[in-house]
Order: structure tokens, then sequence, then C-alpha cells
């Protein structure tokens, strides 16, 4: 990739996004079990019985120096034996996904340190069924570590040797499918948000989902500012006055066997650099706005995810991108805008952009009412405040899928917190000239309320979940993904998807 100059566009090369697929080597591990293999890794019992040992290699050495340590769950230890380096860590069998990830990421970075050219995962000493989910945590993790990041420095990094990636101990085969799929789907997102706003910018981003809709044999429609004005979608563009390129992108995969309507819509924030407007954001909250438009990108990531899954019914995708800038057009508070669906709104806060861009977006992608509508965003930091970088949020207009949303980011190892979403919290953006008020003046609360405004654009019709991404940025990484920039909700509406309350929202007639 090349650096730009001041107005000029260019069309970044999407990268590899997928590992090769696994062998694995079916068998109770045994010393030959890592044979041909560079290194290896392995998640074990905190106590594992004296047994074990024998069927590992370099057993007696790894023994040695287990016994040595009051606590090998924190971090790995390793061992020279032969042509192979062995990492193993500690994993209590009960142990839920979250934990399963947050170890392995732990043990491929380790064993990723030495560049080797075949890499072993695996686990013994637990039931068959925990061998297996650990194999699949493993494999994430270790399509998370080797997926390169945007890097603009003038010495490439150096070459990455892996080709071989082998399953071991497993019992019976395992399909890692869905795996591959979902690391695809979070590694597009995470690459997308780690552009820099010159490289990524609304022309820019949309050449990028034309041409991997295009890879992918996915319909595209971009709605410009032409189309948008004729939709009457005052939201929008409210905030995208100064920003060139802006529009709204809408992505299709259809299955070759239907037609049909949507079944499944997913909608993204795509703010490629958020200055908060008129009410400009100080220095250190500027830093790292480039990756306001993570929404978009994890939208867009589930949507490649479900393509590559070739899910029995249609999705569609629409990204609401453009920039939140300052200029002599900017919108202002106290204006009052009309958004698409006629709703007028009296503008706050300039930086409480999000919820105005996808409101129009929501009121577009929801008119042939899908049963199913899930929109992402880095909405608000109240968001973060409530809940740390660890977890995300979720709204629903059917509160009957909290314990789906609860249980799906338990499966995932993405975890969420369902909040409120009841009708007295209008009382706080009732306006005395418009329909609402875009936010209020205080903070209190503002990812309920930044909720209960894009609740309106969606039809009673559809059943819907916001996702406030709180856990999209996390220093140091989180559960399997080491950067700071996680791709958040890939895996966590993957695993939605398959819980029964939403299988039959998605299923009926």
């Amino acid at each position: 990739m090349k650096c730009l100059a001041k107005g000029e566009t260019m069309t970044l090369d999407l990268p590899a996004m997928e590992l090769p697929r696994p062998v694995q080597r079916i068998g109770e591990l045994e010393p030959s079990s890592t044979r041909g293999l560079e290194a290896a890794v392995l998640l074990l019992p905190p106590s594992p019985p004296a047994s074990l040992w024998k069927k590992l290699p370099a057993g007696r050495d790894v023994r040695r120096l287990w016994v040595r340590r009051d606590d090998n769950r924190g971090t790995p230890l390793s061992v020279q034996t032969g042509d192979l380096t062995l990492h193993v860590i500690a994993l209590d069998e009960d142990a839920d996904c979250f934990r399963r990830l947050t170890a392995s990421r732990k043990l491929i970075a380790e064993a990723l340190k030495s560049n080797p050219a075949s890499l072993g995962l695996g686990a013994a000493g637990f039931s068959d069924n925990t061998v297996a989910v650990a194999a699949d945590g493993l494999l994430a993790a270790t399509a998370a570590a080797m997926f390169d990041m945007p890097a603009f420095r003038s010495r490439p990094r150096p070459r990455r040797r892996l080709r071989k990636i082998a399953l071991l101990g497993l019992r019976q085969r395992i399909d890692p499918t869905k795996t591959l799929a979902a690391a695809a789907g979070t590694n597009l997102a995470r690459w997308l948000t780690a552009l820099p706003a010159n490289q990524l910018d609304p022309k820019t981003y949309k050449t990028v989902v034309a041409k991997l809709a295009k890879d992918e044999d996915w319909q595209f429609e971009y709605f410009d500012r032409a189309r948008l004005r004729r939709e009457n979608a005052g939201a929008f563009l409210a905030v995208a006055q100064d920003s060139v390129g802006a529009g709204i992108a809408r992505i299709r995969y259809c299955p070759k066997s239907t037609r049909a309507l949507p079944k499944l819509t997913l909608v993204g924030k795509g703010v490629c650099f958020d200055t908060g407007g008129v009410n400009l954001k100080p220095f250190k909250s500027m830093q790292g706005m480039q990756a306001d438009m993570q929404g978009s990108a994890v939208a867009l990531g589930t949507l490649l995810a479900c393509s590559r899954l070739s899910l029995p019914y249609p999705v569609e995708c629409w990204l609401a991108i453009t920039e939140n800038l300052i200029g002599s057009r900017s919108y202002k508070p106290g204006d009052l805008i009309t958004a698409s669906n006629g709703t007028t709104i009296e503008t706050v806060h300039t930086d409480a952009e999000g919820r105005l861009v996808l409101a129009d977006t929501l009121n577009l992608a929801t008119r042939e009412k899908p049963p199913m509508v899930i929109d992402y965003a880095t909405l608000t930091g109240a968001c973060c405040v409530a809940l740390t970088t660890r977890y995300s949020g979720v709204f629903t207009n059917r509160p009957e899928l909290h314990d789906a949303l609860v249980a799906a980011g338990l499966e995932s190892g993405e975890r969420v917190w369902p909040f409120p979403l009841d009708e007295d919290f209008d009382e706080l953006l009732e306006s005395q000239i418009a329909d609402i008020k875009q936010c209020p003046a205080g903070s209190e609360g503002d990812h309920i309320l930044g909720a209960r405004l894009l609740r309106r654009f969606v039809p009673q019709e559809s059943a819907w979940v916001h996702v406030d991404l709180s856990a999209g940025e996390n220093k140091g990484g989180l559960a399997h993904v080491p950067t700071n920039i996680t791709g958040f909700g890939v895996r966590f509406t993957l695993s939605l998807l398959e819980s029964k309350a939403v299988t039959a929202l998605l299923t009926g007639p």
C-alpha cells in the first residue's frame, strides 16, 4: 500500500483473510503425534494424571517444569525436544469459551515467536468434547495471530513461514468451517478498522466494498448524496454535508436457490473519521477516531462469514459511510432535521452523529420488514463506562431474546450484556420543537437513549438487536484476538443465528 497525497483516491488491495484448512490427526495424543512439526501447543488440566505425561513429547521435561510452578494458568511453559518446540498452558475442564480463547491466544503468541513453518494444535487430559472445542479455539487464535494488520513501514515485515497446521489428539474429526468463516469475517473487520482515515475515506471505502461484492458474487448498490436527497434522508445528510463521497452501501448475499426477500438485515455505522463536528472533540478524544467505522466493518465481516457458510436465506448488509467533519456547512446544535421516515429531530450535540446516520440507514434497510435486523456501532462512551471494553452492550425490541443474546456471547467468547429499553426513557428525549431530541445535554444513560432513538426507525414487525461495540477495542487484545482492535461481533452473531429463538425467526414463513 502507498501513502496518499491530499485529494488522491486509491484502491486498497483486500488482504488474504483465511488460513489453510488444517489437517486432522485422529487418535489419542502420543509422542509420535507431533512428528514432522516444528512447534506444537497443548492445553492441559491444572493437575494432569501421571499417565498423561507419558503421552506427551518431552513429557518428563514438561512435568519437571510444571511441578515447580504454583500456577500454570497465567503463562505458557516451553520445552525444546529435538526439532520440536512444545508450548503448554493449564486450563480448567469447565473453563468457558472466553477463558479457552484467552489461553489459546497466549499459547499461539508464544509459539509464533519462532516463526515455525508447521504448527500442531491440541489438548490432552480432557473429555472428548473439551478436546474438540479446545482445538477449535486454538484454530481461531491462530487465524487471528497470523493475520497481517495494515502496516506502512518502509521495511516490510519478516515473511511468515507457517504453511501447515495440524489438529492433534482428536477422537473424531471436527468441521472447522464455521471457525474459519468467522475468522475471515473478523479479520476483514479488524483490517478495515485499523486503516488510517486518509487510506479509507468514504470514496475508497465504497471502492473496497464494491470490489469485495464482485469477488464474492454479491449484489451491490450505493445510495449517493443525490439518491439520499430523493429519499429525504435528512439525518444522514446533516452529518455528511462536509464529507466527500459519503453514502449508504447496500450489499446482498442471496443463495442461488432463491430470490426471496432478505431474512436477515445487517446495518453498520461507518463514520470513517469523527472530529465531533462543531462540538469538536479534545485532542485525546480524537485519537483513534478512524475506528469509528468499526460497526460497518463488523457488519461487512459478518456478511462475509454468512456467505462463506452458504446460509440458506438471503442476507442484506447496509453501511452508513461518511465522515463527521467540521466546516462551513456542518450541522450545528439546535438545528432541526427531518429523517427519511418523517421524524423531526432537534439536534443537541454534533458528536452524537452515529445515531443520526444509523436512523436513516435503519429506516431504508427495513422497508421490506425483514424478520431480523442487527445493527453494530461504536455508538457511545457511556457503554464503555458501564461495561468497560471487555463486554459489548446489546439492546432489543424483543425482551424474550435477552437469554439468547447472553448465551451467544458466552458460546462465542464475545460477551455481551443486555440493557433496558423501557418507554419512559423517552421522557429524557422530549423536545419542545420536534418529535424527539437527538440526545439530552447530559451524558447519563446515553447508551440507552441512543438505542431508544434508533428504535423509532425499525418497524415493530422486525426483531431488532442493537450492538453498542464497547469491546471493539481493548488494550492488549481480547479473547483470541491479539490486537487492540478486536473485530468483536462476527463470532457473536454467528452463534446468535444458531440459537433456537433466532432460528425460528429466520426459517419461519
